[in-house]
């Protein structure tokens, strides 16, 4: 009777593990422009981080990677209006240490830009939009992304880390599923442990 006991606690802790480690397979690190660095977009492709935002969904858990030379650039988080009107002035976050990592916490608008005087005037900056708890997303403003023409004939870029999955299209429920999975998986122990 002991030994069922023991095995079947064995058995919820690891199915709890699982879960636990299911919901961080979910999370994705994107690579900034899919470039090989954060920098000013050439003649070519000037609109390269509006449309490379534009075909991305972005989450909680996320991250955004922007790789840089740290004495050449730097990368700052900013108001829309400092984004709109290009203004360096007291910046939200500041990272100038060339493997800058922006971790998604919570679902909203953020507005991003190089920190170096004339980058933003030449279109290096980026917008995106992060789902909210309930799966609906943050409007676009009319300069952003969705104001874009289609990117379907745009040149796609190799990054160092390969492809980027699509997110599934159930992620933003993924949370609460594993929430009420996991509370039912220690209910059950609970049972299963009174009644031995």
């Amino acid at each position: 009777m002991a030994n069922l006991r023991s095995l079947t606690k064995h058995f919820i802790c690891a199915c709890q593990l699982l879960l636990l480690l299911q919901a961080k397979v979910f999370c994705s690190q994107y690579k900034v422009g899919d470039l090989d660095a954060w920098g000013i977009p050439t003649s070519a492709n000037p609109q390269v981080y509006a449309k490379w935002s534009k075909n991305h969904s972005f989450k909680l858990g996320d991250s955004l990677l922007f790789l840089f030379p740290p004495s050449q650039d730097s990368l700052i988080q900013v108001t829309e209006q400092s984004y709109n009107s290009c203004n360096l002035k007291d910046p939200i976050l500041y990272m100038n240490n060339g493997n800058s990592l922006f971790n998604i916490t919570k679902p909203g608008e953020y507005f991003f830009t190089s920190g170096e005087p004339g980058h933003c005037e030449k279109k290096q900056k980026l917008y995106i939009a992060v789902l909210s708890g309930n799966g609906s997303a943050a409007l676009a403003p009319s300069y952003g992304p969705s104001a874009l023409p289609d990117t379907a004939s745009s040149p796609s870029y190799t990054t160092v880390f390969g492809n980027i999955p699509q997110p599934p299209s159930s992620s933003p429920s993924l949370g609460f599923s594993l929430f009420v999975t996991a509370i039912i998986a220690s209910a059950t122990w609970g049972i299963i442990n009174a009644m031995i």
